[in-house]
């Protein structure tokens, strides 16, 4: 379990988090959001050790991160948005770097790397950007680490490829694994990610499950404006109205209409939530 308690962070003079508290739980695959800036990746980093908060507490299974002992490093990986290609194989990276892992499994990185359609045998150098990106995921999951942090992990990928994204980190979650999405691609992973973390500068907005969400909040689409909505967007046909659910209907979460109307509406979600 990820612990975090009034975790405060600056860079230089610039307050990134000031006085949060947050529990990542096994078994979840959580949805970090926020603007840009908030310090989604700086969170992330923090979870992996490569950050140092300047006070607060940050555990993970009574570990702390900043103190990077092996034993705590293998069973955690970050895989950043953009990573430097080295100049060798996906296949020779893997095997390198899953030395570190101890329950890596380089027939497991093949298979996943065959599921993706890349060549695992090919230089790094002769990939496209998309097939990079999908080398780097498989290797991330055939680690099979206990908590996998992900940022933007979607970017570069294509239509066929999002979807097999979503599949794979579906069947590598389990009830001892705690994934975290990192992502302003909300609908590449809109089915997957359960709960939802929204952060804002110095402040969570919103922790919740999909349900809590759908309890409290009604995702509805009509040919008119409601004037007691959260939050409206104009969309082909009609309109998309969040408003609270005083009704208790059920209706679908839209996760790209949720955080509008987390961001336009924040003292009064943090009040409905908390």
């Amino acid at each position: 379990m990820i612990k975090i308690s009034d975790l405060n962070f600056s860079y230089d003079k610039t307050k990134v988090f000031k006085n949060i508290s947050l529990d990542f739980e096994k078994g979840n695959i959580y949805g970090l959001l926020g603007e840009n800036g908030v310090g989604k990746t700086t969170l992330l980093k923090i979870i992996c050790g490569l950050q140092r908060p300047d006070y607060g507490i940050c555990t993970v299974d009574e570990h702390t991160p900043s103190d990077r002992k092996p034993d705590f490093l293998e069973n955690i990986f970050f895989l950043p948005e953009v990573v430097m290609t080295p100049d060798t194989t996906p296949e020779k990276f893997a095997e390198r770097t899953g030395a570190f892992y101890h329950k890596f499994d380089i027939d497991f990185f093949n298979q996943l790397a065959a599921e993706m359609e890349i060549d695992p045998k090919r230089k790094f150098a002769t990939l496209s950007y998309g097939q990079q990106k999908k080398a780097f995921i498989a290797m991330a999951i055939s680690l099979r680490t206990d908590y996998l942090l992900l940022d933007e992990p979607t970017n570069g990928l294509d239509i066929p490829s999002k979807a097999l994204f979503r599949q794979i980190i579906a069947r590598h979650c389990t009830d001892d694994t705690t994934i975290i999405i990192s992502t302003h691609q909300v609908k590449d992973v809109e089915n997957l990610i359960d709960p939802i973390v929204i952060l804002d500068h110095d402040d969570i907005l919103l922790k919740a499950g999909i349900n809590e969400i759908a309890d409290k909040l009604r995702f509805a689409y009509g040919t008119e404006k409601a004037d007691d909505a959260l939050y409206t967007e104009m969309l082909p046909g009609g309109f998309l109205n969040v408003t609270l659910n005083t009704e208790g209907v059920e209706s679908q979460v839209n996760i790209e209409g949720l955080f509008n109307a987390v961001m336009k509406n924040k003292k009064a979600i943090k009040e409905l939530f908390n």
